[in-house]
């Protein structure tokens, strides 16, 4: 299997107002609207294909009783079905199901044999690179 690259990295917090001074501050990066209450994508200075994409987001808990601490971090696949079947088949679990965000792609999350959580998206060819 040829290596595949991060897409996307989110930010959890408590407080997202400081979390956006925070991030700011001590690396420069800009936020705009998500579209959602307390989601926002964060520019880290390069629009160039292939770098991964940021978002700042209010703490959320993917597996119930389990809010997300640090960043999670979503890999950019093919094929979903293929992605599922290996991460179950090496002791993963897949911990939220196919997951559609219009004008986006398909994602879903594992949980890996260590208890880390990774997304995984399948991204509609319109939208990245």
């Amino acid at each position: 299997m040829a290596p595949t690259p991060v897409a996307h990295f989110a930010i959890n917090a408590d407080d997202v107002d400081r979390a956006k001074a925070f991030y700011s501050e001590v690396f420069g990066w800009e936020f705009t609207s998500g579209g959602w209450p307390e989601f926002f994508h964060i520019d880290t200075g390069t629009e160039e294909p292939g770098h991964p994409v940021g978002s700042l987001q209010r703490r959320r808990a993917i597996v119930e009783g389990r809010p997300i601490h640090g960043f999670e971090c979503t890999i950019a696949v093919s094929d979903l079905g293929a992605v599922t079947d290996a991460a179950k088949a090496a002791g993963g679990r897949i911990v939220m199901d196919p997951y559609s965000i219009p004008g986006v792609g398909t994602l879903i999350f594992i949980e890996d044999t260590e208890g880390n959580l990774v997304g995984a998206m399948h991204y509609d060819r319109t939208t990245r690179s």
